[in-house]
């Protein structure tokens, strides 16, 4: 069915090398570095020749070397091929094709550890990338990391002399979450006695959740954090680029950090991020936009009204109509406005079996309606505590921004901290979190003041999205195994495209909102990952 290119066997045994098939139209390429494979495709975009070809023809060697020559100087393993060709390639690919499309071409695993709180917010902004976050609902964090607790200290801060106060501060304030996990854990054992059927790994593991669930009000912004990044070249160069330009310090220093090891695979992606005239001029444009807006916001000289904690404060009352005509669109050869005025039409019920239809029979969460779906938007003002907007914040294909932490909106205490006793000492903790942030802030702005704000504490952010996207977040997040708190609020938005917005017929297609209530929601979680390991034949781990 599909044409086999002829290769000779000198050939053959080069490019098995370096792609996973010689003979199918499918293929992965392997022990390449990403400059070649994006200056690959590059070319590719300009040349009647298959990518096999390419590779042998203009980036293995000249073809007076001949091709047994070149295959006899290759490396055993995984040795760089046609990394200075690729190079050349791509100062003129950049000037020919334009940058941005040929960053995108190569991509980078990139690990980036001991990263505060509000610098993981930062590096997790970018919608195309992907991101792996270490979890505070599943780590306890009363554990040194070497001579400190997991936190980080930021330069501002020790430069006007706070460095002795904010150390101190913070290590009681791990010592207190230390203190109050030591409470929870016998609390919750005692409450959900192991089940007969259970493992010791699965109750220690529910166990730890519900502790961890409770207690991580405690931890403050400046709680370091792992964090695992695949993205491509463009979108690191993106990424560095709002880094440079950001207000704190441990945002530009990690950029500069970040930079160098781009640059070690992947240097062609990145080579504009320093440049004067390129990056230089991208990183004061941001910069300039942030503090003329931030002059503009104090000026307003208002403060904030008492609202809900989850306002819908924008939907369209046709977004129903709309987003049936949409359904439509695709399956037909009528024009946009033409749709929208037939549904119109249409009886009520019509309509709802219209949405119904578009929607279909939907076995799991994962079965999504399509992109008809995008046709309706809610926009959605939420004021909860900073953990919650932590997990919330991770669903970056909506339009979503926030505001600086502070204290200033209050804090939350969680239930179980007043069923073990411990209500004085988390207020206390509260309170002496917020001297410290109010004496940063008044030194040096509440920029670096977040650092010692704990998650406890409330911030403001909007999440604007389409009803496809609230989908995936409302059914996701009110799943059984979620955080109560996040659970809540997403309920919550679920209830106002209902009610409010009166989108029933959206709101009834997502058949998986789950309004129910759970006391050990990971529970079940953690016995059908039990059971996918016995299935699989691997052995349970360590509790």
């Amino acid at each position: 069915m599909y044409f086999e290119e002829p290769f000779d066997a000198d050939e053959r045994a080069v490019l098995a090398r370096y792609f996973t098939n010689i003979d199918r139209p499918v293929f992965a390429l392997t022990n390449l570095p990403e400059v070649v494979k994006g200056a690959l495709f590059a070319r590719y975009s300009r040349t009647h020749k298959s990518l096999r070809r390419l590779f042998l023809d203009e980036f293995l060697g000249s073809p007076e070397d001949g091709i047994a020559a070149i295959a006899a100087q290759l490396p055993d393993a995984d040795g760089a091929v046609g990394t200075e060709r690729a190079e050349a390639l791509y100062q003129r690919v950049f000037n020919e094709y334009g940058d941005d499309s040929v960053a995108q071409l190569g991509g980078v695993h990139l690990a980036t550890e001991q990263a505060s709180n509000l610098l993981t917010k930062v590096l997790e902004r970018g919608r195309l990338a992907a991101y792996l976050e270490q979890s505070t609902r599943y780590i306890y964090y009363d554990r040194p990391l070497g001579e400190r607790y997991r936190y980080f200290i930021p330069e501002e801060v020790t430069a006007v002399g706070l460095g002795s106060e904010f150390t101190a501060t913070m290590d009681w304030l791990f010592g207190t979450y230390t203190e109050l996990i030591a409470k929870l854990v016998p609390h919750f054992e005692a409450r959900f006695p192991q089940g007969p059927d259970d493992s010791d790994f699965v109750w220690k593991s529910t166990i730890r959740a519900k502790a961890c669930d409770a207690a991580r009000g405690l931890l403050p912004a400046a709680t370091t954090s792992n964090v695992g990044i695949y993205a491509t070249g463009q979108a690191y160069e993106s990424l560095l680029l709002r880094m440079r330009a950001h207000p704190l310090a441990e945002a530009r220093a990690y950029a500069q950090m970040m930079l160098e090891e781009l640059r070690t695979v992947i240097p062609s992606f990145v080579k504009r991020v320093d440049v004067p005239d390129r990056g230089g001029v991208w990183t004061r444009y941001l910069a300039d936009i942030r503090s003329e807006m931030e002059e503009r916001a104090a000026d307003l000289g208002v403060k904030p009204a008492d609202r809900p904690e989850v306002m819908l404060t924008d939907w369209d009352p046709e977004g129903e109509l709309k987003v049936a005509a949409a359904a439509l669109y695709a399956h037909s050869d009528l024009p946009d406005d033409q749709l929208l005025e037939i549904v119109r039409g249409l009886p009520a019920r019509e309509q709802r079996e219209l949405i119904a239809s578009y929607a279909g029979d939907r076995t799991n969460r994962r079965h999504k309606p399509g992109r008809g779906m995008e046709r309706t938007t809610y926009r959605f003002d939420i004021l909860c505590d900073y953990g919650i907007f932590r997990d919330l914040q991770r669903h970056r294909l909506m339009t979503l921004d926030w505001q600086r932490l502070g204290t200033r909106h209050g804090y939350i205490t969680p239930d179980p901290v007043r069923t073990v006793g411990a209500v004085e000492l988390w207020d206390e903790a509260m309170d002496r979190t917020a001297h410290l942030a109010d004496r940063i802030e008044a030194a040096i702005g509440p920029d670096a003041a977040q650092y010692a704000v704990p998650f406890a504490y409330r911030i403001r952010f909007y999440m604007d999205m389409n009803a496809r996207e609230a989908f995936h977040l409302i059914e996701l997040r009110t799943a059984q195994g979620g955080h109560p708190d996040y659970r809540r609020v997403c309920q919550e938005m679920h209830r106002l495209i209902r009610d409010q917005a009166g989108h029933q017929h959206i709101a009834a297609a997502m058949q998986f909102v789950d309004y129910e209530d759970y006391e050990l929601g990971r529970l079940e979680s953690e016995r059908r990952s039990a059971a996918r390991r016995r299935t699989a034949g691997v052995p349970e781990p360590a509790a």
